[in-house]
């Protein structure tokens, strides 16, 4: 999915995001591990914190769609499929624990052929 699908006036939007990933507010805010006001007020949609996590959820779902096929599944996989290496945390956790960095550079070992 192109970046530009979930972003409106040079900023990730939050309602476009639920659209396309065919979710609710409540739901996108607890996958971002961020309260619902972050995601539904103007202000707070604007913060670096709020935008920062849309951006890593973003960017991580991009690198997995290809290998799943859809927003859908990749999201899916996201909230739900434990990482080996991870002492089984989603990369869903990972990103709620500012750790989106570690989740790219998982999903690029593991495209190189490196089993973590």
């Amino acid at each position: 999915m192109a970046i530009q699908n979930y972003a409106d006036n040079g900023a990730f939007a939050p309602r476009k995001v639920v659209d396309v990933l065919r979710t609710t507010s409540d739901e996108l805010a607890r996958s971002l591990g961020l309260g619902k006001n972050a995601i539904q007020r103007k202000d707070r949609i604007a913060s670096t914190r709020t935008q920062r996590r849309l951006r890593q959820m973003v960017e991580v779902l991009n690198k997995v769609e290809p290998r799943f096929g859809s927003a859908l599944l990749a999201y899916a996989w996201y909230r739900s499929e434990p990482l080996p290496g991870f002492s089984g945390q989603t990369a869903m956790q990972l990103v709620q624990n500012n750790r989106a960095d570690d989740v790219l550079a998982y999903i690029d070992a593991v495209d190189a052929g490196i089993h973590a």
